[in-house]
């Protein structure tokens, strides 16, 4: 047996989640080490984004970080609404009831600045436990050991069925045994589907975020949105301008740009065929857009990323043996609504897992896994990301000829004549507003196109507006990224294009009649006949992870420190 170098507990990822378990690790005196395959904490990590602080939350950032918002966020959120549109007119609804809802503070964030932050922290204090940080370091899979705790050795043949976690091997260092491994390592974790607890099998089970960073000076933007310097402003977008696919666009204020982008359900991209970076655009050169936008704009970065339904898909039981898993990884991302929660749970479910490790560690460091899965119970964590109420409801209201009938009923004369009654007393915004109503929502066509675009038809007001945005094309947002091209991360199993076809409209560096993205679209000839097939490049890949799940790949993360790095994030 090879004598691997040993610390008692492994974090692999530093993001929110990664941060905070290894900080109460380390802080209790536990020597941890952190491992990070971007160049620098945040290099890979993408958000929409915005941190929130839940006042029912057992852990909050700032309160296992000083100076956290300080140093570390863009702008308080202190105003959200969220617009309804269908064609040039909007219905407009206040969403500071939700949005205050269980919320301690609310922040936008770029994830390079928040995470580098986060991590020169997490370093300082994991190295005066005896550990660290290593940047550039992929984590690509977990150690095994037998009954006996003697490491199955990779590549020997030895069976790791009913074998145990025992630590981490890495492409660019020496393998590392430990008695306790966190999985912080994302939405494409490679410990969790090592472990079996996580795959990319059902579409459904995903949504996909494709976001732009635009260029805006402070002054701008308070002149713009009319806030002070210590205010911020979310705007959310629903109703006909995503040509029928299912979910919305965004806008936060940041110190000094707009992050602005969609996130749609997997599957209705699929379904509908469309080109993502197109639904950017169509979001970006709308008149509404017209009132903060103008032929000045200038985009700083374009990015992607999955993102799980936790509704669906967080794991109930996030751990195997000493590995437990938390963030994206887990699947922890809570959608209320046209509310997007995601870090804050990474947080809450990374310093539960190093406090179920603390009280586990002495008597038997293995029940870590049973004790932070009861954590996440307890706290009421896993009933905000799987509620209760959306479970019971689903089975009927996702119902293909329920959904048909709502549609039809909303978009009639009754429904119609309804809404507009219900507005004028206040009763939709009040609906908007309620946590209870958010959670029940279906994930259909009706509360994301057909009821958003009927309220803008019958009492939305026609926007005057004039928008001169021209974006970037294609080739340009891809040409504005860095990256450290490594071997090719992906390869397609089967190039037809019914099992892979999906990935060229659905990638968001790729488009049909785009020939420099990852997914093109050939024809060729074989055996006399024409068949049309997909290709790929992985060089422009910004390692989203969409081409898992729609198309048939074998897909990995580039090796430490190579394939994209965002600077805005």
């Amino acid at each position: 047996m090879s004598e691997y170098e040993h610390y008692e507990a492994v974090v692999v990822g530093a993001g929110p989640g990664g941060a905070a378990a290894a900080a109460r690790l380390a802080e209790a005196g536990v020597e941890t080490l952190v491992v990070e395959r971007g160049v620098d904490a945040g290099a890979k990590n993408v958000s929409g984004g915005v941190i929130y602080a839940e006042e029912s939350a057992p852990y909050t950032i700032d309160e296992l970080f000083d100076g956290f918002r300080e140093e570390a966020t863009e702008r308080p959120v202190t105003a959200n609404y969220i617009h309804n549109i269908a064609g040039d007119r909007v219905r407009t609804f206040d969403l500071t009831d939700l949005h205050e809802h269980d919320t301690e503070w609310a922040d936008a964030v770029l994830r390079r600045r928040m995470d580098s932050w986060l991590a020169d922290r997490v370093h300082e204090v994991t190295s005066e436990a005896g550990g660290g940080l290593l940047t550039g370091v992929r984590g690509d899979g977990l150690l095994w050991a037998d009954a006996d705790g003697e490491v199955i050795e990779p590549g020997d043949g030895g069976d790791e069925r009913g074998a145990r976690v025992a630590g981490v091997s890495f492409e660019e260092i020496e393998p590392v045994t430990a008695d306790l491994v966190v999985a912080a390592d994302g939405v494409n974790s490679e410990l969790a589907r090592d472990a079996g607890l996580m795959d990319w099998e059902e579409p459904e089970e995903w949504f996909q975020g494709v976001k732009v960073v635009a260029d805006m000076p402070a002054d701008v933007i308070e002149q713009r949105f009319d806030i002070g310097p210590q205010e911020g402003e979310a705007h959310l977008f629903s109703g006909d301008l995503y040509r029928g696919v299912r979910g919305g666009g965004f806008l936060y204020t940041n110190r000094d740009s707009l992050s602005i982008g969609n996130v749609f359900h997997l599957d209705s991209i699929v379904e509908e065929a469309v080109e993502v970076s197109e639904l950017v655009d169509a979001l970006l050169t709308h008149p509404l857009l017209g009132r903060w936008l103008d032929e000045e704009y200038t985009e700083v970065e374009y990015s992607a990323k999955l993102v799980p339904d936790s509704k669906k898909a967080a794991l109930r039981e996030p751990y195997r043996g000493r590995l437990l898993v938390v963030g994206d990884a887990a699947g922890q991302m809570q959608a209320q609504g046209p509310i997007i929660k995601g870090m804050n749970h990474a947080v809450t479910a990374g310093a539960l897992a190093a406090e179920a490790y603390l009280e586990t560690r002495r008597l038997s460091p293995g029940a870590a896994g049973e004790r932070y899965a009861e954590k996440l119970r307890n706290t009421g964590t896993m009933g905000k990301l799987r509620p209760r109420s959306y479970r019971l409801s689903r089975s009927v209201a996702e119902r293909e000829d329920v959904t048909g009938l709502v549609d039809t009923v909303v978009d009639s004369a009754v429904g119609r004549l309804g809404l507009r009654a219900l507005s004028a007393v206040g009763g939709v915004e009040r609906l908007y507003n309620s946590p209870a109503m958010m959670r029940l929502l279906p994930d259909t066509r009706t509360p994301y196109v057909t009821l958003p675009a009927v309220l803008a038809e019958e009492v939305g007001e026609q926007l005057r507006e004039e928008n001169g945005v021209t974006p970037p094309d294609l080739g340009d947002r891809i040409g504005d990224l860095t990256y450290d091209v490594g071997e090719p991360h992906i390869r397609v199993r089967d190039e037809s294009w019914e099992a892979s076809g999906a990935a060229v409209a659905a990638c968001p560096v790729s488009a049909t009649d785009y020939g420099g993205g990852c997914y093109r679209a050939e024809e060729i000839k074989r055996n006399g006949q024409t068949e049309r097939v997909v290709s790929l490049d992985t060089q422009p890949c910004i390692e989203c992870g969409t081409c898992a799940v729609v198309a048939d790949t074998e897909w990995e993360h580039p090796a430490g420190g190579k394939g994209v790095e965002f600077h805005q994030g």
